[in-house]
């Protein structure tokens, strides 16, 4: 790549890593993580950060200008690098472990991970993944630069280029953050209107079309888009506009079987006629939406094949280039960490791993803990290549991390099941095997992105990864101090924080090691996967659609088709995102209302009830589903003006 030139020169001295950066990117990392955590919990997505922190980052770090003396774009970088590891923590975390609180609660034996047994695990899947990563950087983001975009990245480099030369305002973060968190706090402290509205629609039997009325799905569904809004409500509607009303004119007159009443909680002789839709949804549609997850996430994983045997093999080959070359006589923006380094921190997650019980499950013997911990670094090393290659072409926000874990599970649990592990130890154990693959292919797709940002301003690759590596561990603590405690104050499953991918990781190792799954319902939602993709829509998201409840995909939609109309009117070119100031406002609504989310949580855990202070009753009650979505209908015009506002302005 002899004929690119960075915008900082490899020869140029800036200042980059130093405690200043590093303090920043970890108290950033900790808000925007538990924000994430809180949005993945409750609707099963996680976001990109790296824009919104990149924007966050300058504008800080020239606020503390007068203390410390002028920042520099490295250190910018660096700042941004540090704290966008946090979100990655959150996908892993999110997606596997409130599955085992889910299981104490159904089975009676207590299984819980305590605090620090889900701190190390995050550390364990944080360190993994960038380290497995750093090989890879040589033929990813220098000799693939023309290849794969990488579009978080490159847009996230054109924010600090253009923050360095004409400043760049973050106003737009703070205004989202402030309105995401007063909105939360009038719907959970205050409950001025109803946050969900509904309409039945006529003449077709248990269909119910919903909306949440909520800023932060409002702000995932503008940085997604309209393509994959539409996809995933497409999904939705295809279970609450189409199965769930079959299944009450074709079987509404045959009996529930006893382990969905248990599960209902309802007398004997109920038919499925007399079921609500919701009830309906819970019996039999998030069956059938885990098997369409659950194969479209094996679909995804083999359609990537090719790309992960050439990403292994590139792998091996720069491992072997990098042993042989080291740093010795590299440019500055040449330099990665040293590859005994990362030799010696996957050694150290494997011993910790091995020698120290009760990090991946209880009552675990070292066998178990050997076996583990080798799957692990198979499973990490490969679907980090897979996940740091597919985040070239798509993006973080698209990266079906969800799908790798599912395929993590499916690989353990059918090896424990050989070898005869089927009790709950088993189960917990496969489960964090998971969390921290899940955790290590998320945050490679991070880290990948970062780099790519570095190799654009010219920053030093080295210093970059030692910054994640940082954040990772530093940030590990307060996003699991996030979902620890909206567990405690909700309960994970509960229709407050109905965590939904860990409950479809749950019903996955449940269906391989204990044999007790509806395989007829997981056979038609796998049918559905398979179907979309004849006609080329993505299958993952299709089927995300179908396994959530449909009110929180509407929002999603609105928010991309108000992106839809945005980019019609006033288009940007790819290097341009990050100038949109809707994506701004969009990640400040998903902050604001998780970080108060948080709040709201810690003060329910220490209140020991639903910290409820005034709740505006209103009659009739469509009343007040008309308030809340005359307000909704407001935060959608606000974040449309913003957003044409500042590509007026490009």
């Amino acid at each position: 790549m002899a004929d690119f030139k960075p915008f900082v020169p490899a020869e140029a001295k800036l200042k980059d890593f130093n405690p200043k950066t590093i303090i920043l990117g970890v108290i950033l990392g900790a808000a925007f993580g538990s924000a994430n955590a809180y949005l993945g919990l409750l609707v099963g997505l996680t976001i990109s950060t790296a824009i919104p922190l990149a924007v966050v980052s300058v504008a800080i770090l020239r606020l503390l200008s007068p203390l410390f003396g002028k920042s520099t774009i490295l250190e910018c970088n660096i700042s941004q690098t540090t704290g966008s590891a946090s979100s990655s923590l959150a996908s892993g975390i999110i997606f596997t472990i409130p599955a085992l609180f889910i299981w104490t609660k159904e089975t009676g034996v207590n299984v819980d991970p305590t605090f620090t047994q889900m701190t190390l695990l995050a550390m364990c899947g944080g360190v993994t993944g960038v380290l497995f990563m750093i090989p890879l950087r040589g033929f990813l983001i220098v000799k693939e630069h023309y290849t794969l975009p990488y579009p978080e990245g490159t847009a996230s480099a054109e924010v600090l280029i253009a923050a360095s030369e004409v400043g760049a305002s973050a106003k737009n973060v703070f205004r989202g953050l402030g309105i995401g968190a007063l909105y939360k706090v009038l719907l959970s402290l205050f409950f001025i209107w109803p946050s969900k509205v509904f309409l039945h629609i006529p003449y077709v039997k248990k269909a119910v079309i919903g909306m949440s009325t909520t800023p932060a799905l409002l702000g995932v569904g503008y940085i997604l888009g309209r393509r994959i809004g539409s996809i995933m409500v497409g999904g939705g509607l295809i279970s609450w506009g189409l199965i769930i009303p079959f299944i009450a004119y074709r079987f509404g007159e045959a009996l529930v079987a006893p382990d969905i009443l248990s599960y209902l909680n309802l007398p004997e002789g109920t038919t499925i006629a007399q079921l609500s839709a919701k009830q309906i949804w819970d019996a039999y549609i998030r069956i059938i939406g885990a098997g369409a997850v659950a194969a479209a996430g094996i679909i995804t994983v083999i359609k990537s094949i090719p790309t992960m045997i050439d990403s292994l093999r590139i792998g091996l080959k720069e491992i072997k280039s990098s042993a042989a070359k080291l740093n010795l006589g590299k440019l500055r923006t040449e330099q990665d960490l040293s590859l005994k380094w990362v030799i010696m921190g996957i050694s150290l997650v494997i011993l910790v791993i091995t020698l120290i019980p009760g990090i991946i499950g209880h009552h675990t013997h070292f066998l178990m803990r050997f076996l583990s911990a080798i799957s692990i670094a198979v499973f990490a090393f490969a679907f980090v290549t897979v996940s740091s290659r597919i985040v070239g072409l798509i993006g973080v926000s698209s990266n079906p991390t969800s799908g790798m874990a599912i395929v993590t599970l499916l690989g353990t649990g059918l090896i424990f099941k050989l070898i005869g592990w089927t009790d709950l130890t088993g189960k917990v154990t496969a489960l964090t095997i998971g969390t921290i693959v899940c955790i290590s292919a998320s945050i490679a797709g991070d880290i990948s992105q970062d780099l790519k940002t570095g190799y654009l301003i010219g920053a030093t690759p080295r210093k970059q990864q030692l910054s994640e590596i940082i954040g990772a561990i530093g940030s590990a603590f307060f996003v699991v101090l996030a979902v620890y405690y909206l567990g405690k104050a909700y309960g994970f499953g509960s229709d407050a924080l109905p965590a939904p991918q860990a409950t479809l990781m749950k019903t996955v190792l449940d269906g391989v090691l204990g044999g007790n799954l509806r395989w007829d319902l997981v056979a038609v939602g796998a049918a559905f996967a398979v179907l979309v993709i004849l006609f080329k829509i993505p299958p993952l998201p299709f089927a995300v659609g179908m396994y959530l409840p449909l009110y929180t995909m509407t929002p999603v939609f609105v928010g991309g088709m108000i992106r839809h109309f945005v980019d019609k009117r006033y288009k940007l070119s790819p290097d341009e995102k990050g100038k949109d100031q809707g994506i701004l406002l969009g990640s400040g609504f998903i902050a604001g209302e998780g970080l108060a989310g948080v709040v709201i949580a810690v003060f329910a855990v220490i209140m020991s009830r639903e910290p409820k202070f005034f709740e505006l009753i209103y009659s009739p009650a469509w009343l007040g589903e008309i308030v809340s979505f005359i307000g909704f209908a407001a935060l959608g015009w606000f974040l449309y003006s913003i957003a044409v506002r500042s590509r007026r302005q490009t």
